[in-house]
Protein backbone atom coordinates (compact mmCIF):
# COMPACT_ATOMS: atom_id res chain seq x y z
CA UNK A 1 0.00 0.00 0.00
CA UNK A 2 1.08 3.93 -0.33
CA UNK A 3 3.08 4.58 2.51
CA UNK A 4 1.45 6.11 5.59
CA UNK A 5 1.86 10.44 5.95
CA UNK A 6 4.70 11.35 8.47
CA UNK A 7 2.19 13.42 10.41
CA UNK A 8 -0.73 10.57 10.25
CA UNK A 9 2.01 8.66 12.18
CA UNK A 10 3.03 10.96 14.22
CA UNK A 11 -0.55 12.01 15.52
CA UNK A 12 -1.10 8.08 16.05
CA UNK A 13 1.92 7.85 18.50
CA UNK A 14 1.08 10.52 20.53
CA UNK A 15 -2.41 9.33 21.00
CA UNK A 16 -1.92 5.96 21.40
CA UNK A 17 1.62 5.90 22.87
CA UNK A 18 4.62 3.96 21.50
CA UNK A 19 3.71 0.42 21.42
CA UNK A 20 -0.17 0.41 20.14
CA UNK A 21 0.66 3.49 17.45
CA UNK A 22 3.11 0.74 16.17
CA UNK A 23 1.03 -2.10 16.72
CA UNK A 24 -1.30 -0.07 14.20
CA UNK A 25 1.00 1.05 11.72
CA UNK A 26 2.11 -2.16 11.07
CA UNK A 27 -1.29 -3.89 10.72
CA UNK A 28 -2.46 -0.64 7.94
CA UNK A 29 0.73 -1.14 6.21
CA UNK A 30 1.64 -5.19 6.52
CA UNK A 31 -1.62 -6.77 7.09
CA UNK A 32 -5.06 -7.51 4.42
CA UNK A 33 -8.13 -5.68 4.66
CA UNK A 34 -11.20 -7.99 6.14
CA UNK A 35 -13.77 -9.04 3.88
CA UNK A 36 -17.16 -9.30 5.13
CA UNK A 37 -20.43 -10.24 4.58
CA UNK A 38 -24.43 -10.00 6.21
CA UNK A 39 -26.99 -12.03 5.66
CA UNK A 40 -30.38 -10.62 4.44
CA UNK A 41 -32.70 -13.70 6.94
CA UNK A 42 -36.28 -12.11 5.31
CA UNK A 43 -34.61 -13.60 2.35
CA UNK A 44 -32.13 -16.61 2.77
CA UNK A 45 -32.88 -18.14 6.39
CA UNK A 46 -29.63 -20.94 5.97
CA UNK A 47 -26.38 -19.24 7.39
CA UNK A 48 -24.52 -21.41 4.18
CA UNK A 49 -24.32 -19.57 0.62
CA UNK A 50 -23.77 -21.41 -2.41
CA UNK A 51 -20.69 -19.47 -3.42
CA UNK A 52 -18.76 -19.80 0.20
CA UNK A 53 -17.48 -22.93 2.02
CA UNK A 54 -19.13 -23.48 5.19
CA UNK A 55 -15.68 -23.78 6.89
CA UNK A 56 -14.75 -20.60 5.19
CA UNK A 57 -17.56 -18.28 7.45
CA UNK A 58 -16.44 -17.33 11.23
CA UNK A 59 -19.46 -15.15 12.75
CA UNK A 60 -18.50 -11.18 13.57
CA UNK A 61 -19.18 -10.96 16.97
CA UNK A 62 -21.18 -7.99 17.34
CA UNK A 63 -23.38 -9.17 14.91
CA UNK A 64 -26.26 -12.01 14.63
CA UNK A 65 -26.32 -11.71 10.56
CA UNK A 66 -22.42 -10.84 10.37
CA UNK A 67 -19.86 -13.36 8.87
CA UNK A 68 -15.60 -12.80 7.75
CA UNK A 69 -14.80 -14.78 4.90
CA UNK A 70 -11.53 -16.17 4.67
CA UNK A 71 -11.04 -14.78 1.09
CA UNK A 72 -12.67 -12.42 -1.09
CA UNK A 73 -14.39 -14.26 -4.08
CA UNK A 74 -16.21 -12.46 -6.78
CA UNK A 75 -19.62 -11.34 -5.93
CA UNK A 76 -20.60 -10.13 -8.86
CA UNK A 77 -20.32 -13.86 -9.99
CA UNK A 78 -23.41 -14.81 -7.20
CA UNK A 79 -26.78 -14.02 -8.87
CA UNK A 80 -27.75 -14.40 -4.77
CA UNK A 81 -26.22 -11.21 -4.13
CA UNK A 82 -28.13 -9.44 -7.00
CA UNK A 83 -31.16 -10.89 -5.26
CA UNK A 84 -30.66 -9.48 -2.06
CA UNK A 85 -30.00 -12.03 0.16
CA UNK A 86 -26.70 -11.03 1.71
CA UNK A 87 -24.74 -7.40 1.97
CA UNK A 88 -20.62 -7.05 1.73
CA UNK A 89 -20.17 -5.43 4.67
CA UNK A 90 -17.26 -4.30 6.54
CA UNK A 91 -17.47 -5.95 9.54
CA UNK A 92 -16.86 -2.90 12.52
CA UNK A 93 -19.45 -1.15 10.93
CA UNK A 94 -21.82 -3.97 11.69
CA UNK A 95 -21.20 -2.79 15.16
CA UNK A 96 -24.56 -0.45 14.69
CA UNK A 97 -26.51 -3.28 15.88
CA UNK A 98 -25.21 -3.28 19.39
CA UNK A 99 -27.49 0.10 19.46
CA UNK A 100 -30.72 -1.07 18.16
CA UNK A 101 -30.53 -4.68 20.26
CA UNK A 102 -29.85 -2.47 23.09
CA UNK A 103 -32.03 0.54 22.98
CA UNK A 104 -34.30 0.42 19.91
CA UNK A 105 -35.93 -3.02 20.21
CA UNK A 106 -39.65 -1.80 21.53
CA UNK A 107 -41.96 0.22 19.70
CA UNK A 108 -42.08 1.43 15.98
CA UNK A 109 -40.03 3.87 15.26
CA UNK A 110 -38.95 6.69 12.44
CA UNK A 111 -34.90 6.71 12.01
CA UNK A 112 -33.60 8.92 9.10
CA UNK A 113 -30.03 7.52 8.08
CA UNK A 114 -28.84 11.32 6.40
CA UNK A 115 -25.66 10.07 4.46
CA UNK A 116 -26.30 6.60 3.85
CA UNK A 117 -24.85 5.47 0.78
CA UNK A 118 -23.73 3.06 -0.56
CA UNK A 119 -26.62 1.44 1.90
CA UNK A 120 -24.58 -1.12 4.29
CA UNK A 121 -25.73 0.56 7.32
CA UNK A 122 -29.31 1.27 6.10
CA UNK A 123 -30.06 -2.31 5.07
CA UNK A 124 -28.87 -3.22 8.35
CA UNK A 125 -31.05 -1.01 10.13
CA UNK A 126 -34.13 -1.89 7.96
CA UNK A 127 -33.64 -5.67 9.44
CA UNK A 128 -32.66 -4.38 12.59
CA UNK A 129 -35.93 -1.62 13.11
CA UNK A 130 -38.97 -3.16 14.97
CA UNK A 131 -42.05 -3.78 12.97
CA UNK A 132 -44.00 -0.74 11.76
CA UNK A 133 -40.83 1.09 11.55
CA UNK A 134 -40.22 3.54 8.80
CA UNK A 135 -36.57 4.42 7.41
CA UNK A 136 -35.77 7.33 5.51
CA UNK A 137 -32.60 6.61 3.72
CA UNK A 138 -30.63 9.78 2.45
CA UNK A 139 -27.61 10.54 0.12
CA UNK A 140 -26.76 13.95 -1.30
CA UNK A 141 -24.61 13.13 -3.85
CA UNK A 142 -27.34 12.19 -7.02
CA UNK A 143 -25.37 9.24 -8.30
CA UNK A 144 -24.81 7.73 -4.96
CA UNK A 145 -28.45 8.15 -4.10
CA UNK A 146 -29.04 6.05 -6.90
CA UNK A 147 -26.99 3.03 -5.86
CA UNK A 148 -28.80 3.43 -2.67
CA UNK A 149 -32.12 3.36 -3.88
CA UNK A 150 -30.66 0.12 -5.66
CA UNK A 151 -29.41 -1.72 -2.72
CA UNK A 152 -32.07 -0.94 -0.39
CA UNK A 153 -34.47 -2.23 -3.89
CA UNK A 154 -32.54 -5.71 -3.63
CA UNK A 155 -32.60 -6.07 0.23
CA UNK A 156 -36.82 -5.99 -0.06
CA UNK A 157 -38.58 -4.51 2.82
CA UNK A 158 -40.95 -1.94 1.70
CA UNK A 159 -41.18 0.56 4.46
CA UNK A 160 -38.33 2.65 2.86
CA UNK A 161 -38.42 6.20 1.71
CA UNK A 162 -34.73 7.39 -0.36
CA UNK A 163 -34.13 10.43 -0.62
CA UNK A 164 -31.76 13.20 -2.31
CA UNK A 165 -31.24 16.14 0.09
CA UNK A 166 -28.90 18.24 2.23
CA UNK A 167 -28.70 17.83 5.68
CA UNK A 168 -30.50 21.36 6.10
CA UNK A 169 -33.43 20.46 4.10
CA UNK A 170 -34.21 18.02 6.82
CA UNK A 171 -35.08 21.44 8.94
CA UNK A 172 -38.30 21.64 7.19
CA UNK A 173 -39.30 18.24 9.23
CA UNK A 174 -39.06 19.77 13.11
CA UNK A 175 -38.57 16.75 15.77
CA UNK A 176 -40.13 14.24 13.48
CA UNK A 177 -37.48 11.71 13.68
CA UNK A 178 -37.23 9.19 16.79
CA UNK A 179 -34.00 7.96 15.92
CA UNK A 180 -31.02 9.65 13.39
CA UNK A 181 -27.73 7.59 12.03
CA UNK A 182 -25.17 10.47 11.26
CA UNK A 183 -21.79 8.29 9.53
CA UNK A 184 -20.76 11.39 8.74
CA UNK A 185 -17.70 11.93 5.99
CA UNK A 186 -14.55 11.93 7.78
CA UNK A 187 -11.09 11.48 6.29
CA UNK A 188 -11.40 7.88 6.11
CA UNK A 189 -7.84 7.10 8.34
CA UNK A 190 -9.96 3.46 8.93
CA UNK A 191 -9.89 2.63 5.45
CA UNK A 192 -6.43 3.24 4.93
CA UNK A 193 -5.33 -0.60 4.63
CA UNK A 194 -8.09 -0.87 1.55
CA UNK A 195 -8.45 2.37 -0.13
CA UNK A 196 -5.54 3.93 -1.18
CA UNK A 197 -6.96 6.85 -2.31
CA UNK A 198 -7.68 7.64 1.34
CA UNK A 199 -3.72 7.28 2.27
CA UNK A 200 -3.29 10.33 -0.74
CA UNK A 201 -6.07 12.12 0.24
CA UNK A 202 -4.97 12.62 3.67
CA UNK A 203 -3.60 15.93 5.24
CA UNK A 204 -4.49 17.43 8.64
CA UNK A 205 -6.13 20.42 6.49
CA UNK A 206 -8.23 17.43 5.21
CA UNK A 207 -9.16 16.81 9.04
CA UNK A 208 -9.55 20.32 9.67
CA UNK A 209 -11.98 20.83 6.90
CA UNK A 210 -13.92 17.09 7.97
CA UNK A 211 -14.55 18.04 11.79
CA UNK A 212 -15.94 21.65 11.11
CA UNK A 213 -18.18 19.93 8.33
CA UNK A 214 -19.61 17.22 10.43
CA UNK A 215 -20.35 19.83 13.09
CA UNK A 216 -22.21 21.96 10.57
CA UNK A 217 -24.05 18.67 9.23
CA UNK A 218 -25.09 17.90 13.00
CA UNK A 219 -25.78 21.34 13.45
CA UNK A 220 -28.05 21.46 10.23
CA UNK A 221 -29.94 18.51 11.68
CA UNK A 222 -30.28 18.39 15.26
CA UNK A 223 -34.13 20.16 14.96
CA UNK A 224 -35.33 17.21 12.70
CA UNK A 225 -34.49 14.98 15.94
CA UNK A 226 -37.45 14.57 18.65
CA UNK A 227 -37.18 15.50 22.29
CA UNK A 228 -35.18 12.44 23.82
CA UNK A 229 -34.74 11.23 20.44
CA UNK A 230 -31.17 9.06 19.57
CA UNK A 231 -28.37 10.05 17.74
CA UNK A 232 -25.85 7.52 15.95
CA UNK A 233 -22.98 9.37 15.16
CA UNK A 234 -20.02 7.63 13.34
CA UNK A 235 -17.08 7.66 11.50
CA UNK A 236 -14.47 5.49 9.69
CA UNK A 237 -11.24 7.36 11.45
CA UNK A 238 -8.91 7.40 14.65
CA UNK A 239 -8.10 11.04 15.69
CA UNK A 240 -9.81 12.55 18.42
CA UNK A 241 -11.07 15.89 16.44
CA UNK A 242 -13.70 14.18 14.17
CA UNK A 243 -14.56 11.66 17.31
CA UNK A 244 -14.38 12.60 21.04
CA UNK A 245 -14.11 16.64 20.72
CA UNK A 246 -17.22 16.64 17.83
CA UNK A 247 -18.95 14.84 20.65
CA UNK A 248 -18.48 16.60 23.20
CA UNK A 249 -19.56 19.55 21.08
CA UNK A 250 -22.48 18.16 20.31
CA UNK A 251 -23.30 17.71 24.01
CA UNK A 252 -21.70 21.26 24.87
CA UNK A 253 -23.81 23.29 21.95
CA UNK A 254 -27.33 20.85 20.99
CA UNK A 255 -27.77 19.62 24.10
CA UNK A 256 -27.29 15.46 24.32
CA UNK A 257 -25.87 13.27 26.69
CA UNK A 258 -23.76 9.93 25.83
CA UNK A 259 -25.36 6.64 26.70
CA UNK A 260 -23.11 4.03 26.75
CA UNK A 261 -23.56 0.65 25.24
CA UNK A 262 -22.65 -2.91 27.01
CA UNK A 263 -19.43 -4.63 25.18
CA UNK A 264 -18.15 -7.59 25.83
CA UNK A 265 -14.32 -6.87 26.98
CA UNK A 266 -12.85 -10.12 24.72
CA UNK A 267 -14.28 -7.66 21.83
CA UNK A 268 -11.17 -5.53 22.13
CA UNK A 269 -12.79 -2.48 21.39
CA UNK A 270 -11.22 0.94 22.29
CA UNK A 271 -12.99 3.55 24.37
CA UNK A 272 -12.42 7.16 25.02
CA UNK A 273 -8.94 8.47 24.19
CA UNK A 274 -9.40 12.31 24.82
CA UNK A 275 -7.49 13.22 27.84
CA UNK A 276 -9.45 14.84 30.67
CA UNK A 277 -13.13 12.97 29.24
CA UNK A 278 -14.58 9.93 30.34
CA UNK A 279 -18.04 9.74 28.12
CA UNK A 280 -18.50 6.14 26.87
CA UNK A 281 -17.57 5.85 22.79
CA UNK A 282 -16.31 2.98 20.83
CA UNK A 283 -13.27 2.99 18.66
CA UNK A 284 -12.39 0.20 16.13
CA UNK A 285 -8.53 -0.36 15.81
CA UNK A 286 -7.45 -2.88 13.10
CA UNK A 287 -4.62 -4.01 15.37
CA UNK A 288 -6.93 -5.26 17.99
CA UNK A 289 -10.57 -5.75 16.45
CA UNK A 290 -10.99 -8.07 13.44
CA UNK A 291 -12.27 -5.44 11.17
CA UNK A 292 -11.59 -2.08 9.83
CA UNK A 293 -11.25 1.16 11.81
CA UNK A 294 -14.39 2.64 12.95
CA UNK A 295 -15.99 5.00 16.04
CA UNK A 296 -19.81 5.18 17.14
CA UNK A 297 -20.54 7.29 20.07
CA UNK A 298 -25.04 7.18 21.03
CA UNK A 299 -26.12 10.07 22.11
CA UNK A 300 -29.68 11.51 23.23
CA UNK A 301 -31.05 14.64 22.77
CA UNK A 302 -32.44 16.55 25.85
CA UNK A 303 -35.87 16.60 26.34
CA UNK A 304 -38.89 14.23 27.27
CA UNK A 305 -39.51 11.71 24.33
CA UNK A 306 -42.75 12.83 22.49
CA UNK A 307 -45.19 10.56 20.23
CA UNK A 308 -44.73 9.54 16.70
CA UNK A 309 -46.13 11.12 13.94
CA UNK A 310 -49.99 10.81 13.87
CA UNK A 311 -50.80 8.45 10.90
CA UNK A 312 -53.76 10.61 8.47
CA UNK A 313 -54.65 9.81 4.80
CA UNK A 314 -52.49 7.89 2.60
CA UNK A 315 -50.10 9.01 -0.29
CA UNK A 316 -48.31 7.92 -3.29
CA UNK A 317 -45.63 5.59 -2.09
CA UNK A 318 -43.78 6.39 -5.43
CA UNK A 319 -42.68 9.65 -7.27
CA UNK A 320 -39.90 12.04 -8.02
CA UNK A 321 -40.83 15.29 -5.36
CA UNK A 322 -43.45 15.80 -3.06
CA UNK A 323 -45.08 19.00 -2.94
CA UNK A 324 -46.11 20.82 0.52
CA UNK A 325 -50.25 21.58 0.86
CA UNK A 326 -49.48 24.23 3.22
CA UNK A 327 -47.48 25.99 -0.09
CA UNK A 328 -50.49 25.91 -2.11
CA UNK A 329 -49.28 23.11 -4.69
CA UNK A 330 -50.65 20.34 -5.58
CA UNK A 331 -50.34 17.27 -3.84
CA UNK A 332 -49.39 13.85 -5.18
CA UNK A 333 -51.63 11.87 -6.73
CA UNK A 334 -53.47 9.12 -4.51
CA UNK A 335 -52.15 5.68 -5.15
CA UNK A 336 -54.92 3.69 -3.87
CA UNK A 337 -54.02 -0.18 -3.97
CA UNK A 338 -57.85 -0.70 -5.19
CA UNK A 339 -57.31 1.21 -8.29
CA UNK A 340 -54.69 -1.64 -9.23
CA UNK A 341 -55.65 -4.07 -11.98
CA UNK A 342 -57.52 -6.73 -10.34
CA UNK A 343 -54.87 -9.13 -12.14
CA UNK A 344 -51.86 -6.94 -9.63
CA UNK A 345 -53.81 -7.05 -6.31
CA UNK A 346 -54.17 -11.14 -6.49
CA UNK A 347 -50.46 -10.44 -6.59
CA UNK A 348 -49.20 -8.84 -3.84
CA UNK A 349 -50.02 -8.97 -0.18
CA UNK A 350 -52.48 -6.55 0.42
CA UNK A 351 -52.76 -6.36 3.86
CA UNK A 352 -48.52 -5.50 3.89
CA UNK A 353 -49.25 -3.01 1.51
CA UNK A 354 -51.81 -1.24 3.19
CA UNK A 355 -49.35 -1.33 5.93
CA UNK A 356 -46.53 -0.06 4.47
CA UNK A 357 -49.08 3.07 3.10
CA UNK A 358 -50.06 3.70 6.54
CA UNK A 359 -46.40 3.79 7.34
CA UNK A 360 -45.22 6.25 4.77
CA UNK A 361 -48.11 8.60 4.70
CA UNK A 362 -46.79 10.72 7.59
CA UNK A 363 -43.73 11.30 6.14
CA UNK A 364 -44.83 11.91 2.71
CA UNK A 365 -47.63 14.38 4.10
CA UNK A 366 -44.88 16.42 5.57
CA UNK A 367 -41.93 16.26 3.34
CA UNK A 368 -42.65 19.19 2.09
CA UNK A 369 -39.95 20.19 -0.39
CA UNK A 370 -38.03 17.58 0.04
CA UNK A 371 -36.32 15.44 -3.48
CA UNK A 372 -38.06 11.52 -2.69
CA UNK A 373 -36.56 9.56 -4.81
CA UNK A 374 -38.76 6.55 -3.81
CA UNK A 375 -40.78 5.50 -1.83
CA UNK A 376 -42.38 1.98 -0.84
CA UNK A 377 -42.39 -0.09 -3.63
CA UNK A 378 -43.89 0.68 -7.12
CA UNK A 379 -45.73 -2.66 -8.79
CA UNK A 380 -45.38 -1.64 -12.16
CA UNK A 381 -46.08 0.32 -15.07
CA UNK A 382 -49.03 0.66 -17.39
CA UNK A 383 -48.26 0.48 -20.97
CA UNK A 384 -51.43 0.34 -22.78
CA UNK A 385 -54.09 -2.42 -21.90
CA UNK A 386 -50.44 -4.35 -20.70
CA UNK A 387 -49.61 -4.11 -16.82
CA UNK A 388 -45.42 -4.63 -16.45
CA UNK A 389 -44.97 -5.61 -13.10
CA UNK A 390 -41.61 -3.83 -11.52
CA UNK A 391 -38.51 -5.04 -10.50
CA UNK A 392 -38.78 -3.48 -7.22
CA UNK A 393 -41.79 -6.27 -6.81
CA UNK A 394 -39.81 -8.97 -7.68
CA UNK A 395 -37.32 -8.01 -5.05
CA UNK A 396 -40.04 -7.24 -2.44
CA UNK A 397 -41.49 -9.07 0.33
CA UNK A 398 -44.72 -7.95 -0.75
CA UNK A 399 -44.62 -10.19 -3.88
CA UNK A 400 -46.61 -13.28 -3.68
CA UNK A 401 -44.15 -15.32 -5.52
CA UNK A 402 -46.92 -18.20 -5.99
CA UNK A 403 -49.06 -16.52 -8.16
CA UNK A 404 -46.60 -15.79 -10.95
CA UNK A 405 -45.43 -18.64 -13.18
CA UNK A 406 -41.80 -19.34 -11.02
CA UNK A 407 -38.92 -20.97 -13.43
CA UNK A 408 -36.10 -22.02 -12.48
CA UNK A 409 -32.34 -20.58 -13.68
CA UNK A 410 -29.15 -22.38 -13.82
CA UNK A 411 -25.89 -20.19 -13.01
CA UNK A 412 -25.09 -19.68 -16.58
CA UNK A 413 -28.76 -18.66 -17.20
CA UNK A 414 -28.60 -16.26 -13.98
CA UNK A 415 -25.64 -14.83 -15.32
CA UNK A 416 -27.21 -13.95 -18.44
CA UNK A 417 -30.24 -12.34 -16.98
CA UNK A 418 -28.18 -10.15 -14.89
CA UNK A 419 -26.20 -8.88 -17.92
CA UNK A 420 -29.71 -7.89 -19.58
CA UNK A 421 -29.71 -10.71 -22.01
CA UNK A 422 -32.34 -12.41 -23.75
CA UNK A 423 -32.44 -16.33 -22.08
CA UNK A 424 -34.73 -19.10 -23.61
CA UNK A 425 -37.64 -20.70 -20.98
CA UNK A 426 -38.31 -24.24 -21.13
CA UNK A 427 -40.91 -25.69 -23.79
CA UNK A 428 -44.37 -25.44 -21.92
CA UNK A 429 -43.78 -22.32 -19.92
CA UNK A 430 -46.98 -20.06 -19.95
CA UNK A 431 -46.62 -17.03 -21.89
CA UNK A 432 -46.50 -13.96 -20.32
CA UNK A 433 -44.94 -12.43 -16.96
CA UNK A 434 -42.69 -14.80 -15.48
CA UNK A 435 -40.60 -15.31 -12.04
CA UNK A 436 -36.99 -16.25 -12.75
CA UNK A 437 -35.12 -17.63 -9.33
CA UNK A 438 -32.07 -19.16 -8.71
CA UNK A 439 -31.60 -21.23 -5.81
CA UNK A 440 -35.16 -21.06 -5.55
CA UNK A 441 -35.03 -17.23 -4.74
CA UNK A 442 -36.69 -14.61 -7.05
CA UNK A 443 -34.35 -13.09 -9.52
CA UNK A 444 -36.65 -10.34 -11.36
CA UNK A 445 -39.33 -10.84 -13.88
CA UNK A 446 -39.10 -11.82 -17.85
CA UNK A 447 -42.31 -11.79 -20.54
CA UNK A 448 -42.15 -14.96 -21.97
CA UNK A 449 -43.29 -14.38 -26.17
CA UNK A 450 -42.65 -18.57 -26.65
CA UNK A 451 -39.65 -18.64 -28.54
CA UNK A 452 -37.38 -16.11 -26.16
CA UNK A 453 -38.41 -13.93 -22.98
CA UNK A 454 -37.80 -10.25 -23.03
CA UNK A 455 -35.65 -9.64 -20.13
CA UNK A 456 -37.65 -6.83 -17.83
CA UNK A 457 -34.25 -7.07 -15.36
CA UNK A 458 -33.37 -2.84 -14.91
CA UNK A 459 -30.84 -2.15 -17.98
CA UNK A 460 -29.61 0.14 -15.51
CA UNK A 461 -28.00 -2.41 -13.34
CA UNK A 462 -26.91 -5.21 -15.27
CA UNK A 463 -23.23 -6.19 -15.13
CA UNK A 464 -20.79 -6.37 -17.32
CA UNK A 465 -17.88 -7.67 -18.80
CA UNK A 466 -18.16 -10.90 -16.24
CA UNK A 467 -17.37 -14.54 -17.32
CA UNK A 468 -18.03 -17.57 -15.40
Amino acid sequence: MSQLPTSFCTEMFALLGEHEATRLLNALQNTEAVTSIRINHDKWTDESLPLFDADSLTSVPWSDTGFYLTKRPKFTLDPLFHAGCYYVQEASSMFVEQVFRQYINGDAVTMLDLCAAPGGKSTHARSLLPAGSLLVANEVVRQRAQILAENLTKWGNPNVAVTHNLPADFASLPHFFDVMLTDVPCSGEGMFRKDAVAVSEWSEANVTQCWQRQRQIIGDVWEALKPGGLLIYSTCTFNTRENEENIRWICSELGAEVLPLDVPSEWNITGNLLAGETFPVYRFLPHKTHGEGFFLALLRKEGDAVSSQPVTSSQQLSGQRVKSAKAGKKQPKRSDSLAFPPELLSKIDVERWESCRTILSPFLEKAGGLRVLQAGVSPGEQKGKDFIPSHALAMSNLLRRETFPNEELSPEQAIAYLRHEAIVLPPGTPRGYVLVTYQNTPLGFVKNVGNRANNLYPSEWRIRNVTL
